[in-house]
């Protein structure tokens, strides 16, 4: 395989900030004239010497080595000219070059939400990152996390178990698995989602890496939810990041006595949403998701088309109860003979999709077809993204 793959990858090893391949790229249009372009020719354009280097003096057999492992039928290269280069990344001033990347490319249009904590967290936090993480990849998000233990891992699975998509953004080589504990958990991942990472293949895990690929967790998501997290914690510096890219910021808050809530209350203090169920951050996402829709291209309209839930006889079963009339969770569930959970995140389904409306005093009701109308095009409005 030869052609823009190969010159992606040499431009990959040759670490080149944002700003420089833009230049690059204006100026040759393709990846393929950079890596053709004299040494002497890129020094003028301001590109360091060990870049300049990496270019004309490509380590060919580490080419090579990539060239197979891009022949893998899931391994993809996804570069900023590609058809799959997240929308979100065209915003970031310290985007990578490339992301290497196995498993399902449509998975990078999703409109996602990031969801970090604690390596150590407690029971109520692994339950909380599993059910948010279950909600809203049930209502149609993709859910971005770290594959790390503890809080990443169940927000993963809560993903997963929803029949939802889940990216894992890794701070190594995509050809490794790192925690070995969660070798199992990445080969599902990469079947029903995927993994990314902006490293080299064969790169090992190291501590400088992690905070690092943090900035992409939260550049792949519409906002990051943090579960849990001590004052000092990686979570904090991803919950930073969002902020600083304009994302929104969620947090749980926790009791007092639990030095893994400090964070969050740190954050809240902080100007972040203090969020206690997943509609709390659905009525924040939905205006984003409708402008993110209204200017994707055609192939991202249809992956988060597809990726939208359709409804059954259950849910007919429950629009049928609401009626027109205010209803709590509580009625409903007791009239349809539906569970509490069952009703919640259905409900917060309908609400994405503008069937129904929460009320201040937490009773839902049905909106009609002028009433579904009128508050998109409030929503619209409203968006400043």
């Amino acid at each position: 395989m030869t052609g823009p793959e190969r010159a992606w990858f040499i431009l990959a090893k040759a670490r080149l900030g944002q700003g420089c391949l833009k230049r690059l790229t204006d100026e040759f249009g393709s990846a393929e004239r950079i890596v053709s372009t004299p040494a002497r020719e890129l020094c003028k354009l301001g590109l360091s010497e060990a870049a300049v280097d990496a270019i004309c003096h490509p380590d060919e057999a580490a080419i090579a080595y990539d060239l197979r492992w891009l022949s893998g039928c899931e391994n993809h290269l996804i570069h900023p000219q590609s058809e799959y280069w997240p929308e979100l990344f065209r915003e970031l001033s310290d985007a990578p070059t490339v992301l290497y990347l196995r498993g399902k490319p449509e998975s990078l249009h999703l409109p996602c939400l990031a969801i970090v904590g604690s390596r150590n967290p407690t029971r109520g936090g692994v339950l909380n990152a599993y059910e948010f993480a279950r909600h809203m990849g049930a209502a149609g998000f993709g859910i971005v996390s770290g594959l790390a233990q503890g809080i990443d891992t169940a927000a993963h699975k809560g993903a997963l178990d929803a029949n939802a998509t889940t990216i894992a953004v890794l701070g190594h080589g995509i050809d490794r698995v790192y925690p070995a504990a969660n070798r199992e958990l990445a080969h599902r991942i990469a079947t029903e989602g995927a993994l990314v990472s902006e490293y080299p293949l064969g790169t090992h895990p190291r501590k400088e890496h992690f905070p690092e690929r943090n900035r992409l967790i939260s550049g792949l998501s519409l906002g990051t939810l943090v579960v849990e997290a001590a004052r000092r914690s990686g979570s904090l510096i991803t919950a930073r990041l969002a902020a600083e890219q304009g994302r929104e910021v969620f947090a749980i808050p926790g009791s007092i006595h639990n030095a893994m809530a400090r964070g969050c209350h740190q954050l809240i203090r902080q100007g972040a949403k203090l969020v206690e169920s997943a509609d709390d951050i659905a009525s924040e996402f939905g205006p984003l998701v409708a402008h993110l829709m209204q200017n994707a291209g055609s192939d991202a309209r249809e992956v988060v088309e597809a990726s939208a839930p359709r409804h059954d006889a259950e849910y007919e079963r429950l629009l049928t109860v609401l009626g027109h009339d205010p209803a709590t969770v509580d009625e409903i569930a007791r009239q349809s003979g539906l569970t509490i959970g069952e009703v919640s995140s259905m409900l917060l389904i309908l609400e994405l999709e503008g069937e129904v409306e929460a009320l201040n005093s937490g009773q839902y009701a049905r909106l009609g077809s002028s009433s579904r109308h009128e508050r998109e095009r409030a929503r619209r409005a409203d968006v400043s993204f």
